[in-house]
């Protein structure tokens, strides 16, 4: 039969799509003819900034990607070799649109689309961490997204049963319209058991797996992900996907069980651009063609047409390429967990993708045109250096006069938001569910969690990205990202071995905006090579901005490290009585995008904190040399707040209420005591074990400085605060509650 063809399709349809010009006439080349108004909606879909990463493509090409533990052949998550024949798969994504116009829902779905892209490598997904930003609290607009927010990420991940260990949330005016909102997850697979997502093998059939099709988050990618926010942003509501945890646990244990029974050719989530995404982008990595029968898609409305059907972004859905023959086993799999099932086509070896609908073809075309990399456009777009560069670094903050006594200073810090403690949110998480959690939110700088298919390893995970330095130095703040991340690892006991990332932006059609882009990959990449650190994968967040703000730039890293040894990790609290207080590292004196200049100046200035790469990387193997010998019985690194608040959160996080007796000596400044100096740890040390500590820094060239001693119940730094570990703490976790429940 003849292609069902719609005179309506349009140069000025393909701008409401969000396609220019240029890509409409790049279209008529590509399939010689005009597309009809199905296939129209495709490519407006698959070549989105979301789906095509068209203007980021080609730098993050520049990334390094190998490395020793690095296992290839999976499209949906990054994988590294654990070892004992098992495989770690972790990625990182944003659903920072979706948040803004409806956070619940937003943050719920952005959870389950990052776990469905760890089990559709045949992993089980073991841990979620979540890296978020909002404006600041004493707007009601805020208070209510970071309410939502928090409890769509529990809700989803309490009952999908996977724990959330770990994160960051930072509170600044740019991201008032736009939050951040990113999800991780890591899972474990056995190395035997990876399934690709590609379409192989001609004739195997094409199968739909999980919940029916309906209308939510049609152009999600294409209009809401990649498109600027306006006044009408709630308007984009029906573009949010909605997200049922209960239906997502059921299809994870019929994924797994089909992968087991060997009956998976290739599998992958259907997330942006639903079936169009996943029957293009499979059968283009296996250089094959899919027949998909759209009257076979179970749906929701039995109204929907071959363009909703096919763009539908519904959630909790799989396509799934079968070995042929073994439909009745997975039939019968799905059949036992009550999960959807529905052969929807099978694939062809003529290269083209075919679309029927009521005996009609809907859509034909190579699926090569409109898949990243090959047929969607990529570019490079014009970077400029923002203008505001040179005002900021004419500023000097560590010249600016002191507003409040050190000890005002430092109980005003503690409580800050960004600062206090998060435990009104992650106590709305389930964190020790599957109880494989060995190090809890709040006590470590990494979160651990124990392999219980390798006994004794373990693996570390953090999530870091400090905007401030971002903003004012791109490059160097994205070396501190990644250094920071890889650091936090360190500090657990473990070596940091492969960074996913998401990075999020404003427009990428202005210069400044891409100039930004353009340095953080060149630092994310020296930094990964200098770590070892390569990076497995991750996303691209464009577009967030709105008539009033455009988010600072804001990559967040998405660190994992290995324990050979899952025993010797250590956490950031003081351990016992008379322990040594040590900083080592180089103590400089920066306020620069520090926390201190924010609070009590007002001001992003001054440029990003110093950090020297071979610096850190010493400072590293410190820590894993250390630990590992048993010579340290805790570590924590400065960082928002600096010295000050390291030193008070290491006695919030002990559990035997010890604190400890410091005298600093430096000029207690406020760029000493509250400077955000990079490539810094603050550890406890066993009195036994001093000249060792000493020895091992002396050896390795880094500054090792005793600052005081462990004691009970009290915490002093002499001449700036004297006070109780329980006032501390009180103080530490009662803020941010007190802020974000308000009215």
């Amino acid at each position: 039969m003849g292609m069902i063809q719609e005179l309506s399709v349009t140069v000025e349809r393909a701008q409401e799509l969000g396609l220019t010009a240029e890509e409409y006439e790049r279209i008529l080349e590509l399939l010689g003819r005009q597309p009809n108004g199905v296939e129209l909606g495709m490519f407006a879909a698959m070549w989105s900034e979301h789906c095509s990463y068209k203007s980021s493509l080609r730098l993050l090409r520049t990334l390094p990607r190998a490395g020793q533990r690095i296992l290839s052949g999976n499209e949906n998550a990054g994988l590294i070799d654990l070892g004992g024949g098992y495989a770690l798969a972790f990625k990182i994504e944003s659903h920072n649109h979706p948040s803004a116009v409806e956070p619940y829902q937003g943050a719920a779905t952005g959870v389950g689309g990052i776990l469905r892209d760890i089990f559709t490598t045949g992993a089980r997904p073991i841990a979620v961490l979540n890296s978020l930003r909002f404006g600041l609290l004493d707007e009601a607009r805020t208070r209510y997204l970071l309410r939502g927010v928090v409890r769509g990420i529990g809700d989803y991940g309490n009952a999908f049963g996977v724990p959330t260990v770990g994160g960051e949330v930072y509170f600044q005016p740019c991201y008032t319209d736009n939050p951040i909102v990113n999800a991780m997850a890591v899972g474990i697979v056995r190395q035997d058991r990876i399934v690709p997502a590609v379409a192989r093998g001609a004739g195997n059939p094409v199968y739909l797996i999980g919940n029916r099709t309906g209308r939510d988050g049609i152009h999600g990618a294409s209009l809401l992900a990649s498109q600027t926010l306006g006044e009408g942003q709630h308007d984009m509501r029906p573009s949010v996907q909605v997200g049922d945890p209960f239906a997502e646990k059921l299809l994870l244990e019929a994924v797994l069980e089909l992968v087991e029974a060997g009956v998976v050719v290739g599998m992958q989530d259907m997330g942006a651009a639903g079936i169009c995404c996943s029957t293009a982008e499979m059968s283009a990595r296996g250089g094959v063609g899919m027949r998909i029968d759209l009257d076979a898609v179970p749906l929701r409305d039995p109204d929907l047409d071959p363009y909703e059907i096919v763009l539908s972004e519904s959630q909790e859905r799989m396509l799934v390429v079968l070995r042929r023959g073994a439909e009745p086993i997975a039939e019968a799999i799905c059949r036992k967990w009550e999960v959807g099932c529905a052969r929807i086509g099978e694939v062809t070896d003529d290269g083209l993708l075919r679309y029927y609908f009521r005996g009609q073809l809907v859509a034909e075309l190579p699926p090569w045109t409109l898949v990243a990399g090959e047929g969607a456009p990529q570019y490079d777009r014009p970077a400029r250096e923002p203008s505001y560069l040179q005002q900021l670094h004419a500023l000097i903050p560590e010249e600016l006069p002191e507003p409040v006594e050190p000890r005002e200073a430092f109980w005003r810090l503690l409580g800050s938001p960004t600062i206090a403690s998060k435990r009104w949110i992650f106590e709305q998480y389930d964190y020790q569910v599957q109880t494989n959690t060995v190090r809890l939110p709040g006590t470590a700088d990494a979160a651990v969690m124990r392999l219980r298919q390798l006994p004794g390893k373990g693996i570390a995970l953090s999530v870091d990205g400090n905007s401030r330095y971002v903003y004012l130095n791109p490059y160097r703040g994205a070396l501190i990202a990644v250094a920071e991340a890889a650091r936090n690892v360190a500090c657990v006991g473990a070596e940091p071995v492969a960074v996913t990332n998401c990075l999020n932006f404003g427009d990428p059609l202005d210069p400044e905006i891409f100039w930004q882009f353009r340095e953080v990959v060149r630092g994310m990449g020296d930094a990964c090579r200098a770590f070892d650190t390569p990076v497995t994968g991750g996303n691209v967040s464009f577009y967030n901005e709105s008539p009033r703000y455009a988010v600072y730039p804001t990559p967040v890293i998405g660190m994992v490290g290995l324990l050979e040894d899952v025993s010797v990790s250590v956490g950031m609290g003081f351990q016992a009585e008379g322990d040594l207080v040590v900083l080592v590292g180089p103590q400089r004196a920066e306020l620069g995008g520090s926390e201190y200049l924010w609070l009590f100046h007002g001001l992003v200035a001054g440029d990003a904190p110093t950090l020297v790469l071979e610096e850190e990387r010493r400072l590293q193997h410190f820590l894993l040399t250390a630990i590992r010998r048993r010579w340290v019985r805790s570590a924590h690194d400065c960082a928002e707040g600096g010295l000050a608040i390291c030193l008070a959160e290491k006695a919030v996080a002990s559990s035997s209420e010890l604190g400890a007796d410091l005298v600093l000596p430096w000029k207690l400044s406020a760029a000493h005591l509250f400077g955000e100096a990079q490539t810094r740890v603050v550890v406890s040390v066993p009195p036994a074990h001093r000249t060792d500590v000493e020895r091992l820094c002396q050896e390795l060239g880094l500054p090792c400085v005793e600052i005081g001693r462990v004691v009970p119940q009290r915490f002093c730094i002499q001449g700036v605060v004297e006070t109780t570990v329980a006032e501390l703490r009180h103080h530490f976790e009662n803020a941010l509650p007190q802020l974000a429940e308000r009215l």
